[in-house]
């Protein structure tokens, strides 16, 4: 490899690391994703002017570049906010299964050639990048209703993984004594079976947690892919995400209050969270938008609770109207961020700021659950689970030990809800049954327009 080549993939290498710093603030996160995105490009264009290209490959090659091209920028531009965290799991998934093919094609071209090391490592990409395509398809599927979001369970699902899991470690062990191609597409079914036997029993809030899993597993596999190929770019590139997305699984772990070891393996007793729960018939207190504007206008300290629900009605913007004249009657509000709040960790924050939310109203759980105990109201808005105090009181809840919000310390809450359906989790929320709570029914973005309306006419 020409030194300019090695120097150009070193260059790309440090912008995907500058980008990921990037990536960790607001201010700074477009600028690196702009710059990572440039390092791809740079480093997807040098073997056009270095290397053994074969010029017939090229047309193919340059076709599969613009198809790829189109369908990314299409659905980058098209997706709906209530959409990426699907949109996140499928583009892993291409991610995986595309190390896995490009490791399928070398060990029929060069399997031959390697020693041991290559081959465990040719083994691992093909295996483990199935495993990410196969549990990424099956996570996209749950994601975005085109099967069942509750856990797929069976009897003898344990021992299925268990031996599919086994039969792997065999056959990798014997594809790096004798390296046949059979072996390695046996090796890349076997994966296939994996993944989605590891996904199909995992549901409600578990979900995002396998995402972020399997994002990391990619990840893996494009650093072993780059071994094998002998390539510094994908070297780097593939460890960054790899690290990036174990660091990532284990933060929200410990916001969910339990294990990755709790979470991968209780998946096969049929899953830690259940998702959809029966609707409740127990009753409630219920009001209208003039009700709900006179706390609002009178008090003093309000905070906003934002949750997957109010991405689902896109009323964002009709919200940071609602806080801003809340604001200009002189009233301090902020906005509690919960680490899980929505389907991916970010979602919230992504949603606010598209509505051009400034970023210091925007606070975290762990610095605004002391504020809750002065909050004369706080209105939650399409959440559910992240203030369900069942996280704290109930062993027997699937979310018990998981953080919370502490919204039922506040003197009065308000839900926004379409029905008495449960959240994700599949649970009741005994706060909604508490005599200082108001639910006003309808979708989001119509009761806080009529909302919005009441207190402006105060």
């Amino acid at each position: 490899m020409p030194t300019w080549v090695q120097l150009v993939f070193l260059a790309c290498g440090v912008c995907f690391i500058l980008a990921l710093k990037g990536l960790s603030g607001p201010k700074t996160a477009r600028n690196g994703n702009l710059l990572g995105a440039a390092g791809a490009v740079v480093a997807c264009a040098v073997p056009f002017f270095w290397g053994d290209l074969n010029l017939k490959h090229v047309p193919l090659i340059l076709a599969a570049i613009l198809v790829g091209t189109v369908g990314g920028v299409y659905g980058a531009r098209t997706v709906q906010m209530t959409q990426m965290p699907q949109m996140v799991a499928l583009f892993n998934g291409v991610g995986g299964g595309a190390a896995a093919l490009v490791a399928l094609l070398e060990l029929q071209e060069n399997g031959e050639y390697f020693d041991w090391f290559p081959l465990a490592a040719t083994a691992f990409t093909i295996v483990v990048g199935s495993v990410s395509f196969a549990g990424s398809v099956v996570t996209f599927a749950k994601l975005q209703e085109l099967m069942t979001s509750r856990p797929v369970v069976f009897p003898g699902l344990p021992v299925a993984f268990g031996g599919s899991f086994v039969a792997a470690v065999v056959l990798s062990v014997m594809l790096v004594n004798d390296p046949q191609m059979w072996t390695g597409i046996v090796l890349g079914l076997l994966g296939l079976l994996i993944g989605m036997l590891l996904v199909l029993p995992v549901g409600g809030a578990d979900v995002p947690i396998v995402i972020s899993l399997l994002n990391a597993f990619t990840g893996l596999t494009v650093a072993a892919g780059g071994y094998v190929l002998s390539n510094t770019v994908l070297l780097i590139a593939g460890t960054l995400v790899g690290a990036s997305g174990t660091f990532l699984t284990l933060l929200m772990a410990n916001a969910m209050g339990r294990s990755v070891a709790n979470i991968l393996f209780g998946a096969l007793k049929g899953g830690s969270t259940l998702g959809g729960g029966e609707v409740s018939d127990r009753p409630v207190k219920s009001a209208g938008p003039e009700d709900i504007a006179i706390l609002l206008g009178y008090a003093e300290r309000v905070i906003m609770v934002p949750g997957y629900g109010l991405a689902v009605a896109q009323a964002q913007h009709t919200l940071r109207e609602l806080v801003d004249v809340l604001i200009a009657r002189g009233t301090h509000v902020d906005y509690a961020i919960h680490p899980v709040a929505g389907r991916m960790p970010g979602h919230m924050n992504v949603l606010l700021a598209e509505a051009q939310v400034p970023y210091e109203q925007l606070i975290e759980m762990d610095d605004i659950n002391s504020e809750f105990k002065h909050t004369d109201v706080v209105l939650v808005v399409g959440a559910n689970d992240v203030v369900n105090p069942a996280a704290r009181t109930t062993p027997s809840a699937p979310i018990y030990g998981m953080p919370i919000l502490n919204a039922d310390e506040a003197k009065q809450v308000v839900f926004l809800k379409r029905s008495m359906r449960p959240g994700f989790a599949g649970i009741e929320n005994e706060l909604l049954f508490d005599p200082k709570t108001t639910l006003l029914f309808g979708d989001a973005k119509d009761t806080l327009s009529k909302l919005l309306a009441a207190v402006k006419a105060l």
